[in-house]
């Protein structure tokens, strides 16, 4: 009998994991989608194990921190976290960055561990799941019974940064595995699976998805289709701006693109009354105090800061509350051909599943595309701000243009949104990407000081 014959059973018991806290210890913080970078990993508990399919397994850990106290002595509440662990009794070159390392004690002694979704024949065999409708303990794989997903495409893994792992099957294909799990229904799931009810051909429709019903309901996976020879407008953007081309025409047609989808949105799910700025307002400044608490470069701001939601509880309401995107930007279209595409509604993973799910004013989303024109900007020297401004003026009059109002006669809104998007981008920047740093200090230094 071999190591790996305790395998063989559906569900692994809790303990044969046990042994793995260490290296999962030091391997998880240094994934681009663990959100616990300035958070120490006090402890690691396995939550739920599952075979996949021999020498796979399924696992959810939750990891709890400790060390850094949260705004009014709270201590920061954990994060579970979804793992597909291979497990082999000689490690292969062919790992690399895949390995997480071989465990010395316990039931998986000698054994080496890596991460499955970067190995193509787990890939393939996590396609054929999901193809066969079907359960694996608390695993449920399912899919539209319409759409029949061929057999043997070739997975590649993206490599682009982002809070989740995707893998593109063929080019006909691409799943997306959340890496960060809450328990609920994921709006990337829910959210286009409505739109395509609608009749909306802006959002790839899901065809399977994965999904679990122990320790807690929750989903795991989203496949749908690959739009293959199609840009993202990130890349299009840096593009025109290296080029020395004008995007205004794409920003008009993204801004259109846009109100489709919002009322698209606004069909498939109840529409709220308007929004209540004075609860909104209260919400922002205290995301504004916790982040100011946790990245103290923004603290000299804060007063100006304040005075944008302030403004906000006495402005017009503005547009009715709907569901939204929740984290729209350039890196959440594609192109392809003459149309732009919408993707991604998993929304802020930061934020609680509840209110990614529940209804905001739509001027955020708005805010998020205008925040990501001046990113784009300052990705060349010297910066460009007219060229940021020209995309946000051709944006807000492609979206008018769809929606029947125009974002721009909202300026108190907008205002109050783009600080928020902003204070929101200084905390992920501070804990993911130090670098980048001053490009949403330089918005908050503008939104603060002068009220633009």
């Amino acid at each position: 009998m071999t190591k790996t014959a305790f395998l063989r059973p559906r569900s692994a018991p809790a303990e044969s994991l046990e042994s793995l806290a260490g290296l999962l210890r030091e391997w998880l913080p240094l994934q681009r989608w663990f959100a616990g970078k300035d958070r120490p990993v006090t402890d690691l508990g396995v939550l739920s194990t599952t075979e996949l399919f021999p020498g796979c397994l399924h696992v959810l850990v939750h990891a709890a921190h400790g060390g850094v106290p949260a705004p009014g002595g709270a201590t920061p509440a954990g994060d579970c976290y979804q793992l597909l662990l291979g497990v082999r009794e000689r490690p292969s070159p062919r790992l690399g960055k895949a390995l997480i390392g071989t465990v010395r004690d316990g039931l998986l002694a000698g054994l080496t561990v890596y991460d499955a979704l970067q190995d193509p024949r787990a890939a393939q065999l996590l396609l054929e799941r999901l193809r066969r409708p079907g359960t694996a303990g608390p695993l449920h794989f399912e899919g539209d019974p319409a759409h029949e997903i061929p057999a043997g495409l070739v997975p590649r893994l993206l490599k682009a940064e982002q809070s989740n792992s995707s893998l593109v099957y063929g080019d006909e294909y691409i799943l997306k595995v959340f890496r960060r799990i809450q328990p609920g229904v994921n709006p990337d799931l829910e959210v286009p699976g409505a739109l395509a009810r609608q009749g909306c051909h802006r959002v790839p429709a899901p065809v399977a998805w994965l999904r679990t019903t122990h320790p807690f309901k929750a989903t795991l996976g989203v496949l749908q289709p690959y739009l293959r020879n199609a840009a993202d407008g990130w890349t299009l953007a840096l593009d025109a701006l290296a080029s020395g081309d004008d995007f205004t025409a794409q920003a008009h047609a993204l801004g259109r693109a846009t109100a489709d989808v919002h009322l698209a949105l606004s069909s498939a799910f109840p529409v709220g009354a308007p929004g209540e700025n004075g609860q909104t307002a209260a919400a922002m400044t205290e995301r504004l105090t916790a982040a100011a608490h946790a990245v103290p470069a923004l603290q000299p701001y804060v007063p100006g800061l304040r005075g944008a939601f302030a403004a906000l509880a006495t402005c017009d309401a503005g547009p009715p509350a709907q569901r939204i995107h929740g984290d729209l930007h350039l890196g959440q279209v594609l192109r392809a051909g003459r149309e732009w595409f919408v993707i991604d509604f998993e929304g802020e993973p930061s934020r609680p599943l509840s209110e990614r799910r529940s209804a905001h004013s739509p001027v955020r989303d708005i805010a998020g595309m205008l925040r990501s024109f001046d990113y784009a900007a300052r990705q060349r020297r010297p910066w460009r701000p007219e060229w940021a401004r020209r995309c946000r003026e051709a944006y807000c009059a492609g979206y008018a243009a769809r929606a029947g109002w125009d974002p721009r006669k909202k300026h108190g809104l907008l205002r109050a949104y783009e600080t928020d998007r902003a204070v929101y981008e200084v905390l992920y920047e501070a804990r993911h990407r130090p670098d980048w740093l001053p490009v949403p200090m330089a918005a908050i230094e503008r939104l603060a000081v002068r009220g633009d």
